[in-house]
């Protein structure tokens, strides 16, 4: 860790008066096909911010910077043609390597087929500039590594970026990209979404198409997303996306998606009984979220967030499961030159306590796959439309709280304080976004707050969203 970066906490960004500005993508676009601006512009200006903060920030794994260029004439015609982004480094895209964010693939060819996810966000018009950093598997919260140099927070490059998609979170927070490509297995796109001041939805499970690496999952709870600065980006990515492939078991999102004018009747919590409570920072950010709700217009109540001590140590032998496999079928499962000698320590600590409870795989996957109707009951039960909680129990940490070197049983109980309100969707396989409702004036971080809905109800969240956006608009880290 540089501790020299970590006393300045001082802040990074890109934004600059050049063709990028502080548009988002949907400005963007629309400045492209007015021919306003032109596409190259608009990749030289990303390529000259990243290469501006990249030396601080360290999220990008690998550039095409040159290839990006040299297509840059020849966009589609999607609704997003010549905006550029960066995909996670955990996607097949052709003519890159990919590694999970492990040092266990060094030396990785690079692909020669875009995974069917890459194929769904570039039929929108999207350049690809490269692949954005994440943690080992995205086993844990925070993108840090034991041998080469974090990623750093933006807004304050002593703190963390969140995980497992933080490089994602830094690249559009600091205003390189305006929208970034993300997967979320337990909170991995709305963990860095709040961290960085972003927007951040896990869509119901089904919703858009997987990598090859999340159709391999065992339980399938990770889905693919995408990280933004505004919600009618989010919103209008989702849009395109069905265009490309939409499940017709879901509710279309469609393409008039307007801030919403109804009353909901919205439940609150700050705690999980038994397993952890909102810091006093977090919580009285949570009750402004609250007011602002209530002077909207909608009907609040106090509820008790569903979720137990037995679940927060099902989804620990989940996580520890993927672990195990990686550390035992790693040689199988991924390309040759695999090598799990060089695992981190967190990876290799998963996968022995896996080793020691494998007996519980039945019950806890059972446990799991109950959550969707436990979900549902308790959206019945208290009569509410949309859940609100944090996103994140705490404030953001410095690098290094959950760093490489921490051992695994405090890395995991301290990832658990944090980060237990995200995965309970990801095992009811309903949808949640985290929007920087709140702020950590002391350390000049954002705070995510999360807002749940029922299976299938995407576009009630994003209609919610934009309606918070219009009323309570956001903080930019210029």
């Amino acid at each position: 860790m540089d501790t020299q970066a970590s006393k300045k906490n001082q802040s990074i960004h890109a934004f600059t008066n050049d063709v990028l500005g502080q548009h988002d993508a949907t400005a963007i676009a629309q400045l492209i096909r007015q021919k306003k601006i032109l596409p190259r512009e608009v990749i030289e200006a990303s390529i000259k911010r990243a290469e501006k903060v990249e030396p601080q920030l360290h999220a990008i794994v690998c550039e095409c910077f040159d290839k990006a260029l040299k297509n840059a004439d020849q966009i589609g015609d999607g609704f997003f043609a010549g905006v550029p982004m960066f995909f996670k480094d955990m996607t097949l895209v052709k003519g890159l390597p990919m590694y999970f964010g492990s040092e266990a693939f060094e030396g990785m060819n690079p692909a020669k087929v875009d995974d069917p996810i890459t194929k769904q966000v570039l039929a929108q018009g999207f350049a690809t500039l490269g692949t954005s950093t994440m943690p080992e598997f995205g086993f844990t919260c925070s993108t840090e590594y034991p041998h080469r140099e974090d990623t750093r927070n933006p807004w304050n490059t002593a703190h963390t970026v969140g995980g497992s998609s933080g490089g994602a979170g830094a690249l559009v927070a600091a205003g390189v990209v305006p929208i970034a490509h993300s997967a979320d297995g337990g909170g991995s796109t709305r963990i860095p979404a709040a961290c960085n001041g972003a927007v951040g939805l896990k869509a119901t499970r089904g919703r858009l198409l997987l990598s090859s690496s999340l159709q391999r999952q065992v339980v399938p709870i990770a889905i693919d997303g995408v990280i933004t600065r505004s919600v009618r980006d989010t919103a209008n990515f989702y849009s395109e996306a069905e265009k490309y492939y939409r499940n017709k078991k879901l509710k279309s999102i469609g393409s008039s998606i307007e801030p919403l004018r109804k009353k909901l009747r919205i439940g609150f919590a700050d705690a999980l009984p038994d397993v952890l409570k909102a810091d006093a920072l977090t919580k009285s950010e949570l009750v402004k979220a609250v007011d602002l709700l209530t002077d909207l217009g909608h009907e609040l109540k106090p509820v008790e967030f569903p979720v137990s001590t037995r679940m927060v140590a099902d989804f620990k032998l989940l996580w520890s499961m993927n672990a195990y496999m990686v550390n035992r079928f790693g040689k199988m499962l991924f390309p040759k030159g695999y090598n799990k000698s060089k695992l981190t320590s967190l990876t290799q600590g998963l996968a022995n306590y896996y080793g020691k409870q494998m007996h519980k795989t039945p019950f806890f996957v059972r446990r799991l796959w109950k959550s969707k109707q436990d979900y549902k009951a308790f959206l019945e039960e208290n009569k509410i439309d949309v859940l609100l909680t944090p996103t994140l129990a705490h404030r953001t940490p410095e690098l290094g709280y959950l760093g490489a070197d921490v051992e695994f049983e405090e890395q995991f109980e301290r990832m658990a304080n944090w980060a237990s309100f995200t995965p309970m969707s990801n095992a009811a396989g309903c949808p949640s976004i985290s929007l920087p409702l709140g702020f950590d004036e002391e350390k000049n971080l954002p705070l995510g707050m999360l807002f749940w809905a029922r299976h299938g109800e995407d576009k009630l969240l994003l209609e919610l969203a934009l309606q918070l956006e219009e009323a309570a608009p956001w903080r930019t880290i210029s």
